[in-house]
C-alpha cells in the first residue's frame, strides 16, 4: 500500500514565502504594529510549542474567539502546524452559543481576546474537556496570558506529520434556525481556494496590499485576509474593531490598499459616507463583494465613484470561499457571474433533478474545497453533502451563456399565486428608487392567509417615512416587475437586523 505524502497547510503560507526570500517583507499590519513573514513564522512556531507543551494533542480542537490581530493569525497557523485543529469563531455570538460550541467541539484548548472573556465566564469552568485557556490581552483574569505562554516557548518547531486529506480546521456556520454547525475542512483546502480563485481571478501578487471588512473567523474573511495574501506573499491590514465606514475609509487611504473585500451593505454605507476616499486618494485596483448578492444599482454607483472594477461572487462556509463569480473585464450587473474554473455547478429541483435552462432551482456545487461533514450532525450532513455535490441553500437561474442569477435563499423564497417570487429581485427594484437606502423583502400572509411580499425599507437621507412614500414605492416596483411581485405592505424602519458580516437577517423580519 502506497504511503500518502506528508502535507501541512503552513508549508504554502509560511515556508514558501521564506524560501522565496520574503522573510523581511511585511506580511501583516494591525493596530499594534507591522510583522514580517519571518516574524509570523517565529510566532507560529511559538504557538505550536506552547500548545503542545500544555498537552494539546494532534487532532484535538482549540477554539479561537479572537479579534483580528496578529495573535489570531499566529494561533490559527500555530495550531495547524502542530496538527491541532483550530476553530475560529464569531466574536459576536451569545453566551449560549459559545457554551454550545466549546462543548460540541470537545475543545481541549480555548484562546480568547481579553475583551471577549465576559461572554465565557459563566460556563468556562464547567467545560470538562478544556485543559488550556489562554488570554490575548493584558490581564489573564485568573487564566494564563497568551503572550506569556508564547514568550517562553521555542521559536523552532518541527511540523506535524499531517497529510493533505487530514482534518485541518473547523468553521461553525449558523442557519436561520438551530444551533451552529461545525464544518470540517482539510489541510489541502486553504491553498486550493487561493490557487482556484485568488490567483487566476484576482491576479493577487506580492505587490498587493489587502484589506477585508469580513473578519478572519468567517470563511470569506479567512480567505481574503489570511490565505490569499499569504499564498501570494502580499501584505494584509487587520482591523481589530468593527469595519465602520470611517474606519474602512481610513484604512483604504492610509495604507493605499489595492484589493478590498466587502459586503453589499458596507458598500452602500461607504457610498453614503463623507469619509470615502476620492479619486486620486486611494490605490484600489480591484474590489470584491460577497456575503449576499450585490444589487446592480449599488455596483454601478460604487464603480462610478471609485473607478475600480468590482466582482460580485458567491461562496459559502461549506466550500470555504467563492466558487461563482464575475470576472475582470466581464462584470454583469445583477449576476453572480460564472463558475470559477475548478468547480462544477448544477441547478436542481426539489427532487434533485436538473431544471431546464432559465428555470429557478437549488444551486449545487462540486469542488475540491468542500467541507467533508458537519461535526456530530449526521442528518444535516446528509442534507447538504450529497456525494460530490454540496447543496448551497441558494436559489439560482442560469442562462445559455453560463451566467448565474441569484434568486434568494431557498428558505427565503415565496410562492405568490403559485409562482415563485425572489425577494432579492423585489429588493433590487426598490433600491433603484432614490428614496430607498436599504430594503428587505419577506413573505407575509394576507387576510386569506395567502403569501404575499412584504417590504421593510430604510428611507434614504432627505426622505421621511409616510403612507404616501409607501404608495409611491409600490407603484415604482409595479412599473418595473411583474404585477404579482410588488410588495403589498411596506413597513419603514430606522435600520434592518443584520449579522456580523452585514447580511440582512430576514428571518427576524418574518417573526
Amino acid at each position: 500500500m502506497t504511503e500518502k505524502a506528508l502535507y501541512n497547510a503552513t508549508a504554502d503560507l509560511i515556508e514558501r514565502n521564506l524560501a522565496a526570500g520574503r522573510g523581511d517583507k511585511v506580511a501583516f499590519i494591525d493596530t499594534n504594529g507591522s510583522y514580517t513573514y519571518s516574524d509570523v513564522a517565529e510566532r507560529v512556531n511559538k504557538v505550536a510549542n506552547a500548545l503542545t507543551e500544555r498537552g494539546v494533542q494532534p487532532e484535538q480542537r482549540v477554539v479561537l474567539c479572537m479579534l483580528d490581530t496578529i495573535d489570531l493569525v499566529a494561533a490559527f497557523l500555530g495550531a495547524i502546524k502542530a496538527g491541532i485543529v483550530p476553530i475560529p469563531i464569531n466574536t459576536r455570538l451569545t453566551e449560549d452559543d459559545y457554551a454550545y460550541i466549546v462543548q460540541d467541539s470537545r475543545a481541549t484548548g480555548l484562546i480568547l481576546s481579553e475583551a471577549l472573556l465576559p461572554a465565557f465566564k459563566s460556563h468556562i469552568g464547567s467545560q470538562t474537556s478544556l485543559k488550556t485557556v489562554l488570554i490575548s490581552g493584558n490581564d489573564a483574569h485568573g487564566h494564563e496570558l497568551f503572550a506569556d505562554a508564547t514568550r517562553t516557548a521555542s521559536d523552532d518547531f518541527e511540523t506535524a506529520p499531517t497529510r493533505a486529506e487530514d482534518m485541518c480546521f473547523w468553521l461553525y456556520t449558523s442557519g436561520t434556525t438551530g444551533m451552529p454547525k461545525g464544518a470540517v475542512h482539510l489541510q489541502s483546502s486553504l491553498i486550493e481556494t487561493a490557487d482556484l480563485y485568488a490567483t487566476p481571478t484576482l491576479g493577487m501578487s506580492e505587490n498587493d496590499v489587502v484589506y477585508s471588512a469580513a473578519k478572519l473567523f468567517f470563511a470569506y474573511g479567512l480567505g481574503n485576509g489570511l490565505t490569499f495574501p499569504m499564498a501570494a506573499g502580499a501584505t494584509t491590514v487587520l482591523l481589530e474593531g468593527m469595519p465602520t465606514p470611517d474606519a474602512v475609509a481610513e484604512i483604504l487611504a492610509t495604507h493605499q490598499v489595492t484589493v478590498f473585500f466587502g459586503v453589499p451593505t458596507l458598500y452602500g454605507m461607504l457610498l453614503a459616507s463623507d469619509d470615502l476616499p476620492k479619486e486620486g486618494e486611494h490605490n484600489l485596483r480591484i474590489c470584491v463583494s460577497a456575503g449576499e448578492a450585490l444589487p446592480g444599482e449599488l455596483l454601478r454607483r460604487w464603480q462610478e465613484r471609485m473607478g475600480t472594477e468590482t466582482l460580485d461572487g458567491l461562496g459559502s462556509t461549506e466550500m470555504l470561499h467563492i466558487f461563482l463569480t464575475n470576472h475582470q473585464g466581464d462584470v454583469r450587473p445583477n449576476s453572480s457571474g460564472k463558475a470559477v474554473p475548478g468547480y462544477e455547478l448544477q441547478i436542481v429541483d426539489d427532487d434533485g433533478l436538473p431544471v431546464p435552462e432559465g428555470e429557478l432551482g437549488h444551486l449545487e456545487v462540486a469542488g475540491p474545497t468542500s467541507a467533508i461533514m458537519y461535526w456530530n450532525q449526521r442528518e444535516k450532513s446528509r442534507e447538504t453533502f450529497k456525494g460530490k455535490w454540496t447543496r448551497t441553500g441558494d436559489k439560482y437561474t442560469v442562462d445559455a451563456d453560463g451566467y448565474y442569477t441569484y434568486g434568494g435563499r431557498s428558505d427565503d423564497m415565496m410562492k405568490v399565486g403559485g409562482i415563485y417570487v425572489s425577494p432579492f429581485e423585489v429588493e433590487g427594484a426598490l433600491l433603484e428608487n432614490d428614496a430607498v437606502l436599504e430594503a428587505a423583502v419577506v413573505s407575509h400572509p394576507d387576510h386569506d392567509n395567502l403569501i404575499k411580499p412584504k417590504a421593510f425599507v430604510v428611507p434614504a437621507a432627505g426622505y421621511d417615512a409616510s403612507d404616501a412614500l409607501g404608495a409611491k414605492l409600490q407603484a415604482f416596483v409595479r412599473d418595473k416587475l411583474a404585477d404579482y411581485k410588488y410588495p403589498r405592505w411596506i413597513e419603514f424602519r430606522d435600520e434592518l437586523p443584520k449579522t456580523a458580516t452585514g447580511k440582512i437577517q430576514r428571518y427576524k423580519l418574518r417573526a
